[in-house]
């Protein structure tokens, strides 16, 4: 019997879930199918709207290995498992003659746990463990939601925190969750076999796809345990955000009230000598943080590593203790000790990487504003340690064994792959080499014609912005652009405080724009509104330079205020870039322009969502027509028709704001 052709799979899948067949869809199929039957590893570039999602499922469930999918968002992780995969398996299978299983997996915390959901939830104060039901009056929101997952519970056949609509706050959350340090292990608790996160784990054993997120592939890669289980295709999706997430999973932070909490939690399992030995090295670091000052510690104060080795040294005293000791009158005793173990555990791990001093980590203090009253007094002290990079982690756990394709619509930076490469790990496009993956890179275009349908404006004119200073100029320009287009400009801004200051000021100048400003309702309720009305205007920042999709009418006009570099007091980042510089290398292009570009990239792609699209990205930063990284950063955003002629913009504008109430 002949095999399937690829082109007929696509057909029938694409045909399944309702879409549109694409040039782009099609060459990345190949490209896809092609890597994973010669063992090999491709980053596609696959620009919105190309239908990407089928142009990887489809040659890989047709290769009939077993695959892992990992996402960064939790909408392409339902999309995928809610919509394409279900139709896509279904219009393969009278083809394909079987219909591979599916499976989605998570980090343990994001399911309910059963222990906690009916023992209660181990306390740090006098009472051991009390009922969370009985505690939080029922009036209150926290009870309000605790009733809720409780009925819950009798009705999920998942366990999984996003199936619950409408969601419930974290702290509620925290009340029936545990993670996987926390976990007693289904061979020692009560409600094992019935346990939400084992059943997960069971299904992904037995199925050929498994849909995970960037930070469990991550902690598969750093743990030495392995979480997923063996595949012999990786495909990351949304693999811009990838090495951000890998380096938010490998960074460390101490805080005196996570070391105070270990405190609390091991006081009565452990003896009397143990626990005063916690405590005392507990308020020493609690002192010093109190005294620190914000930044980089490219040394560590002597004063704050013998506070460190002191925590260090009483946690491994306790965490010995814990093991050797055992109290009949504690309730519950196993999940006490575990939550224990847990917490000074991970004290015990921080303060050890710290103390170790390795060259590769960056370490600082941060101080954030205190959230308010007492009992909150600390939680703006922390001390982080971060990677100085994660390539080397991924090129040794990521590019072994198995095929991996990463793909977005943002991977080609300044005209090329190299940039995305060498964060991963890779060396340049096809060299090959002892530790060094081979590679490729395709660009499969986008079905939008970007010189049509959309210009990229750059302020040419404007003063070029300095650090916190008064941009009068600039909001002048915002203002004229708002109004040429009708509202409906989506403002990205390089920092909260700039959108805020914008927000107020042309509140006050244009009243007649409504104008939604990030952190005054949640993300969705903003993005809805904005959508709703085309005179509003939505401002904000990191997220919604990346998170919106508002195809039509309200999103004409994306404004940015600034180039985004990092800050320079950016501690990890300016690190990275001080390492770059002290191996030969440019620094500012490797780190910095390679960090805006992206972010730009991102932000511009937010204009086209659709073929019927038409609008203008304006950059407000007169470095990008001026400053020699700017072509840089032109040729990692969309090809759009590019000018600093503001008369022409305002023009344009007024066009298609014409054209778009002539249509409504």
């Amino acid at each position: 019997m002949t095999q399937p052709s690829l082109p007929e799979l696509l057909h029938a899948a694409v045909t399944a879930v309702g879409g549109t067949e694409r040039p782009g869809q099609v060459a990345m199929a190949e490209a896809v199918a092609e890597a994973i039957d010669d063992g090999a590893h491709l980053l596609v570039q696959a620009g919105t709207g190309t239908g990407k999602s089928l142009g990887y499922l489809v040659p890989a469930l047709a290769h009939g290995e077993r695959v892992v999918v990992a996402t960064a968002t939790l909408a392409l992780q339902r999309q995928l498992v809610e919509r394409d995969l279900p139709r896509t398996v279904e219009a393969l299978h009278p083809i394909l003659r079987r219909r591979p299983e599916f499976a989605m997996l998570k980090g343990r915390s994001n399911y309910l746990c059963l222990h906690r959901l009916h023992e209660g939830v181990p306390q740090d104060e006098e009472e051991g463990l009390f009922d969370q039901f009985e505690a939080a009056a029922p009036t209150s929101k926290l009870g309000q939601d605790l009733l809720r997952l409780r009925d819950w519970s009798d009705e999920t056949e998942t366990g999984d925190r996003d199936d619950l609509t409408p969601g419930v706050s974290d702290r509620a959350w925290s009340q029936v969750s545990v993670s996987s340090r926390e976990c007693l292990g289904a061979t020692k608790c009560a409600y094992g076999a019935e346990c939400f996160a084992e059943a997960a784990r069971e299904r992904a054993k037995l199925a050929e796809v498994i849909v995970t997120n960037h930070a469990l592939l991550a902690i598969d890669a750093i743990e030495g345990a392995p979480v997923l289980p063996q595949h012999e295709v990786l495909i990351v999706d949304e693999a811009h955000e990838l090495v951000s997430r890998v380096t938010g999973v490998a960074t460390g932070e101490l805080t005196p009230g996570q070391v105070n909490r270990a405190v609390r939690r091991a006081a009565k399992l452990v003896n009397e000598k143990a626990a005063d030995q916690l405590q005392t090295a507990a308020e020493g670091f609690e002192r010093l943080m109190e005294l620190a000052l914000p930044g980089r510690l490219e040394e560590i104060p002597e004063d704050l590593g013998y506070a460190l080795m002191a925590l260090r040294d009483a946690c491994r005293t306790v965490i010995s203790a814990i093991g050797s000791t055992r109290d009949k009158s504690v309730q519950d005793e196993d999940a006490v000790r575990k939550q224990a173990l847990a917490s000074v555990e991970s004290v015990h791990d921080v303060a050890e990487r710290i103390t170790h001093g390795s060259e590769w980590d960056v370490v600082w203090y941060e101080r954030h504003e205190p959230r308010g009253g007492a009992a909150y007094r600390h939680s703006g002290a922390s001390l982080r340690v971060a990677p100085m990079s994660v390539s080397g982690l991924l090129r040794e756990k990521l590019f072994t064994d198995r095929s991996v394709v990463l793909t977005s619509a943002t991977l080609k930076l300044g005209g090329d792959f190299n940039g995305v490469g060498a964060s991963l790990g890779l060396g340049p496009e096809g060299a090959e080499g002892d530790d060094l993956p081979l590679w490729k890179g395709v660009d499969v275009g986008s079905p939008f014609d970007y010189p049509r349908q959309g210009i990229l404006y750059v302020a040419k004119h404007l003063a070029r912005p300095a650090r916190d200073g008064d941009r009068r100029d600039m909001l002048d320009e915002l203002t004229e652009l708002i109004q040429a287009a009708g509202g409906r400009t989506l403002g990205l801004f390089s920092s909260m405080r700039a959108a805020q200051l914008a927000a107020e000021d042309l509140r006050s100048r244009i009243p007649e724009y409504p104008i939604l400003l990030q952190g005054e309702e949640t993300l969705g309720e903003l993005i809805k509104n904005f959508a709703a009305d085309p005179r509003t205007c939505l401002f904000g920042t990191l997220s919604l330079w990346q998170g919106v999709d508002v195809p039509g009418p309200s999103c004409q006009l994306v404004v940015m205020d600034k180039i985004p570099f990092p800050r320079p007091d950016d501690p990890l980042m300016s690190a990275r870039q001080k390492a770059v510089e002290e191996a030969g290398g440019n620094g500012f292009m490797a780190v910095a322009a390679t960090h805006a570009a992206l972010l730009m990239a991102q932000g511009a792609g937010r204009l086209v969502r659709a073929s019927g699209d038409r609008g203008v990205v304006a950059v407000l930063d007169p470095r990008l027509a001026t400053a020699r990284y700017g072509s840089y950063l032109k040729a990692s955003m969309p090809d759009f028709w590019y000018t600093t002629d503001r008369n022409q913009v305002r023009k344009s504008l007024a066009a298609i704001d014409a054209a778009a109430k002539q249509a409504d």
